[in-house]
């Protein structure tokens, strides 16, 4: 059993079956640098300043040909996008997907 059971969504809709027998599942990650601010009563640890010059990559974008790029890898390679589920978000897809 697993506190996070995605049998039904993050298995092409249960074609692929989760193999139980590898668990646990774990994931790690080398040379990892979080750049982030802490929320904690109300207020962020970042400042105005830090936020708009550590954050400058929020506002970059995808120029046409990477955005094809991006296209075609997603088509190609992605199996599961949770934005296009409507049977696990009957009540409306999130936030981020309609943005």
């Amino acid at each position: 059993s697993s506190l996070w059971n995605a049998d039904d969504w993050a298995t092409q809709g249960g074609r692929v079956k989760t193999d139980w027998s590898k668990a646990p599942f774990t994931a790690s990650y080398r040379n990892f640098n979080a750049n982030a601010c802490v929320w904690s009563r109300g207020k962020s640890s970042c400042t105005a300043s830090s936020a708009s010059r550590d954050n400058a990559w929020l506002t970059q974008e995808l120029d046409s040909t990477s955005q094809a790029r991006m296209n075609w890898v997603q088509k190609n390679y992605m199996i599961y996008n949770y934005c296009t589920d409507t049977q696990r978000f009957p009540q409306g897809l999130p936030k981020e997907c309609t943005a």
